[in-house]
């Protein structure tokens, strides 16, 4: 059984997993008006991602006993200026969602509720996956710079980017 502290926790990460979510449509949709078929194939991939982690979450907080709360659908912030500003931001954001993982761990540690604790370890593992993965993509980007047969070259890429992460960790 689910403390209420940490039952609250979690359903606060269950509504950052669905930002994160819109946050990546969001970036798809505006990637894809801009032209960038792969930079917009790769944020959707992205926006699918991080629904699935916020099901993990639900699925958890039900099966322990607690009660999950899904989250209101808000418009995401953000500034599209420019594709390497959108990466920016990707990065900020999942520096943002490891720190409030660490917080959710350190949480599941004071409850000493180690089933918790343990189901949070496939997430910071994840999360140092998903920053590594920005902090790649930004190096590109920075080695591009303004070169145009560059970030064509990127934008396709990207594209299958996500399929090349996932056949690394199988």
């Amino acid at each position: 059984m689910l403390s209420q502290e940490l039952q609250a926790a979690l359903n606060k990460q269950v509504k950052i997993e669905g930002d994160s979510s819109q946050i990546y449509l969001a970036m798809a949709s505006w990637s894809e008006n801009q032209g960038f078929e792969g930079i917009a194939t790769f944020m959707y991939a992205q926006s699918d991602e991080e629904r699935m982690h916020m099901l993990k979450l639900i699925k958890y907080i039900n099966q322990r006993g607690g009660e999950a709360i899904i989250p209101n659908v808000e418009q995401p912030t953000l500034d599209h200026t420019s594709f390497k500003t959108l990466f920016n931001q990707l990065f900020e954001h999942e520096v943002f969602v490891s720190k409030s993982i660490n917080e959710l761990v350190h949480v599941s540690l004071q409850e000493r509720d180690y089933a918790t604790h343990n189901f949070l370890q496939w997430y910071v593992a994840e999360q140092i996956e998903e920053e590594a993965t920005a902090r790649t993509i930004l190096d590109k980007i920075n080695l591009i710079g303004d070169d145009k047969g560059g970030l064509y070259l990127f934008d396709n890429d990207i594209k299958s980017f996500p399929q090349q992460q996932t056949n690394q960790n199988v």
